[in-house]
Order: C-alpha cells, then sequence, then structure tokens
C-alpha cells in the first residue's frame, strides 16, 4: 500500500473515533452546565461568607454548648458549699412488740394496802405501727478543701470549653477562607481551560486544512485533535473542581445546596495586616489556644492533686433536724437534734496514696504538654512567617509573568491583523495569558491564605 493511501486511511478509522470523543464530552459538558440552577444568583463576599459561618456553622454551635454544658456542670460542683436539706418520713409496722410485765406485788405488801400492785400488770412498749418525718439540714465543714478543688476544675473545664469556641471560630473562619480563594481560583483556571479549548479548535481546524493542502502529514492532524481533548478534558475537571469546592463552602455556610453563589473577585486583593516576626511570638505565646489549653489542663491537673491530698482530711458536718414521731416510746412527738457528725476512713488498701501518686503523674504530663505546645507553637509560627515571606516573592514573579504573558497577547493580536500570525497563534496568547492571569490570582490568594493561617496560629481571627 502506497503512503498517501494509507494516511487516508487512518484518517478514515481514527479521526471519526476522536469526533465522537469529542462530541461525547461537548455532551456531557452541555448536561451538566444545562442542569436547573436558581434564577437569581446569591451575592456573597468574603466578610459575608465568614459572618455566615460564624453564625450558622453546626460545628461551632456544638462548641458554644460545650461551654454551656462545661457551666451547668460548674453550678453542679458549686452547689457543694451550701447547706443540704431534706426530709425522710417513713411508715413502719412491727409484727411483735415485747412489753414490761409487773408481778402482783413486785413493790411489796403492805398490811394496810395488800399486794403492789394488786394484780400483775403489763405495760406496752410504742405502737406496732410507727410514723416518722424529720426535716435535716448537713453544713459540710471539712468537705470544703475538697469542694474547692473540684470548683477550680470545673471553672478550669469552662476555660478550655471557650478557649475551644474561639479556636474552632478561627479555624472555621480560615476555611471559608480556603474555599472562597479556591472558587475564585477554580473560576479563572476554568475560563483559562475554555481558552484553551478555543485555541485547540483553531489549531485542529488549521491542522485539518493543512493536511487537506498536502502541507501537512496527517500525524500532525491527529496530534492538534487530541491535544483539544485534553483541553477539555482539563476544562470538564476544572468544572467538577468547582462543584465540589462550591457544595463544600454552602455546607460550611450552613446554606442550601442549590444556592447559586456570586463571589466578589475584589477581595482577592485584600491582603491581612500581619504583624512583626517577634510581635508574632509574644502573641501567639499570650493567645495560641493550643497553649491556652494546656495551661487550662495544668490548673485542672493541680487541682485534682489537691482534691486527692484533702482525701486524707475527716469529713465533719454540723448537722440539725426536727422530728415528728407517732408509735416510738419515751420520746415526744416532736423534737429537734443538732449536733456534729465525723467520719474517716481508717483503711483503704492504699487507694488514697495511689491516687495522690497518679494526680502527680498526671500534673507532669500536664506540664510537659504545656512546654511541647510552646516550644511547637514557636515552629508552627516561625515555618508560617517564612511561608507568608516566600508567597510574597512568588506574587512578584507572577505579576512580572502577568505583566509578559499580556504583552505577548497583545503583540499576537497586531501580528495577527498584520497576517503575520495565524488565528491559533493569537488564541494561545490570549490562553497563556488567562493562565497567568489565573496563576496571579492563585498566588495573591494564596498569600491570603498562608497569612489567615499564621494569624489562626498566633490566636487571631483571620478576618
Amino acid at each position: 500500500m502506497q503512503p498517501q493511501k494509507m494516511r487516508r486511511a487512518i484518517r478514515r478509522i481514527v479521526l471519526p473515533m476522536l469526533f465522537c470523543a469529542t462530541g461525547f464530552l461537548g455532551v456531557h459538558a452541555a448536561r451538566s452546565q444545562s442542569s436547573p440552577q436558581p434564577a437569581a444568583p446569591m451575592p456573597l463576599s468574603l466578610s459575608q461568607a465568614i459572618d455566615l459561618a460564624l453564625k450558622h456553622n453546626r460545628t461551632l454551635q456544638l462548641a458554644r454548648l460545650a461551654v454551656e454544658d462545661a457551666e451547668h456542670k460548674k453550678e453542679i460542683a458549686r452547689s457543694a458549699y451550701f447547706p443540704h436539706i431534706k426530709n425522710e418520713s417513713s411508715v413502719l409496722h412491727v409484727t411483735e412488740l415485747a412489753g414490761v410485765e409487773i408481778p402482783a406485788g413486785a413493790f411489796g405488801v403492805p398490811p394496810a394496802t395488800g399486794p403492789i400492785p394488786a394484780k400483775s400488770l403489763f405495760l406496752g412498749q410504742g405502737s406496732a405501727t410507727t410514723y416518722t418525718s424529720g426535716t435535716g439540714l448537713t453544713q459540710p465543714l471539712t468537705q470544703m478543701f475538697k469542694i474547692h478543688e473540684s470548683d477550680r476544675a470545673a471553672i478550669a473545664d469552662i476555660g478550655t470549653a471557650k478557649i475551644q469556641v474561639n479556636q474552632a471560630e478561627n479555624e472555621i473562619a480560615l476555611r471559608v477562607r480556603q474555599l472562597y480563594y479556591g472558587l475564585l481560583i477554580g473560576q479563572l483556571k476554568l475560563q483559562a481551560a475554555t481558552e484553551e479549548v478555543t485555541a485547540g479548535q483553531v489549531k485542529a481546524q488549521e491542522s485539518e486544512d493543512a493536511v487537506d493542502q498536502g502541507r501537512a502529514l496527517d500525524v500532525v492532524a491527529l496530534e492538534s485533535r487530541a491535544a483539544l481533548l485534553d483541553a477539555r478534558e482539563a476544562a470538564l475537571t476544572q468544572q467538577l473542581q468547582i462543584h465540589d469546592l462550591t457544595l463544600d463552602l454552602e455546607d460550611l455556610l450552613g446554606l442550601p445546596l442549590t444556592s447559586q453563589l456570586q463571589l466578589n473577585e475584589d477581595d482577592a486583593t485584600a491582603s491581612l495586616t500581619i504583624p512583626s516576626r517577634e510581635d508574632c511570638l509574644r502573641i501567639a505565646q499570650e493567645q495560641s489556644p493550643e497553649i491556652r489549653v494546656a495551661q487550662q489542663a495544668v490548673i485542672k491537673a493541680r487541682a485534682g492533686l489537691g482534691a486527692a491530698r484533702d482525701a486524707y482530711i475527716p469529713d465533719v458536718a454540723g448537722i440539725a433536724r426536727y422530728s415528728y414521731q407517732s408509735g416510738i416510746p419515751f420520746l415526744v412527738h416532736n423534737f429537734g437534734t443538732f449536733g456534729l457528725s465525723f467520719t474517716y476512713d481508717l483503711f483503704d488498701g492504699g487507694r488514697r496514696n495511689a491516687e495522690i501518686k497518679d494526680s502527680r503523674t498526671l500534673l507532669s504530663e500536664a506540664e510537659l504538654s504545656l512546654a511541647k505546645a510552646k516550644d511547637e507553637l514557636t515552629v508552627q509560627v516561625e515555618a508560617a512567617y517564612d511561608k507568608v515571606e516566600q508567597l510574597k516573592n512568588m506574587v512578584g514573579v507572577a505579576q512580572e509573568s502577568m505583566a509578559v504573558r499580556t504583552e505577548a497577547a497583545r503583540l499576537s493580536d497586531r501580528q495577527f491583523e498584520q497576517g503575520a500570525a495565524l488565528a491559533s497563534a493569537r488564541q494561545e496568547a490570549h490562553a497563556k495569558a488567562a493562565s497567568a492571569k489565573a496563576a496571579l490570582l492563585g498566588a495573591t490568594l494564596g498569600l491570603s491564605i498562608a497569612q489567615g493561617d499564621l494569624k489562626r496560629t498566633i490566636g487571631q481571627l483571620p478576618q
């Protein structure tokens, strides 16, 4: 077979397959674009998105409920300071009672009166059914030491819960910033990918014309068509990424998943104010949630050690009770009792000593964790600050690249108008300019995200 006939056979077999694949991708893209969307887009700035997330995010709501739970538990612990007043009442029936029997003449037999008593007597002791009711007051005295330590531990839990709320707010704000900027970058990348598809279509058509005119081989047309398919695949992939990011952002903000968000590109130019490196290190040691949580853990561990030591103190409580009874012998119906109660464990098998040792171990762990958190935080701040400085340099490079690509696109337009360049070269120049713009936005937003992460690390809200 001659080479020319072979090339024609290849075109008859391969090119229809590529056209079918291209048509399938085009139909898939058209279907994804024709899915029902709300008629009116929802304008959303970055600050509005952060406010929505801080107000409606369920994770943050759970953290706030944890604070309320810790406050209620503190109220429970604090209630042990106050007297306990309770009533105890009972109705009891005894099947058999023992009495006192006095025989006749037990007290003598005087001649004048005869036996005393004249006949045997039986004196009953109470009633078979008795009724008792008493209202008593118990005031802890020496238990106050243990109660105080429990109250300190409860206060530490409240502090930890509040710090975790602030930490959750910082993380959610940073996550909103990441998704918001990710969507902006994705939209620009999709625009650049669309430019690549347009350039690929023009180049593929030029290659086919060149093959038909005998100025190029069939493999050139195949390569152009394959490049077009790669560009369309990249565009479809970018659409899927935008869809996933949109769903994540809507869920984070507590919005319906069918919302159509219209992001504000002007937010991409806004940068966060970052303190100096020394100030960041100082602020991190003072405001970092990790360090503050570790400090609360140390306070709670010390309270636990104090409570373990206080277990050796006897339990002394003041008591007062007013009672009513009916059916109990030798007691009036209404009477009161006052005094002190004393309780002390003489032997517990070494439990209290073991609790003290365990509390000391927990305190050592908490103090070591605090020192570790401080050291790790210093490393994190240094790394985050270095990343911010590196991204600033990257933004400068991206700006220069965009300026070069924009100028190249302008020159390509002029050359095309003068007939000195092909349409495909012009489209490729515009596609590269769009990619450079997306890269610049990506670098700018990456810098903003790094700044937000640095602020979150030092314990500030990245907003």
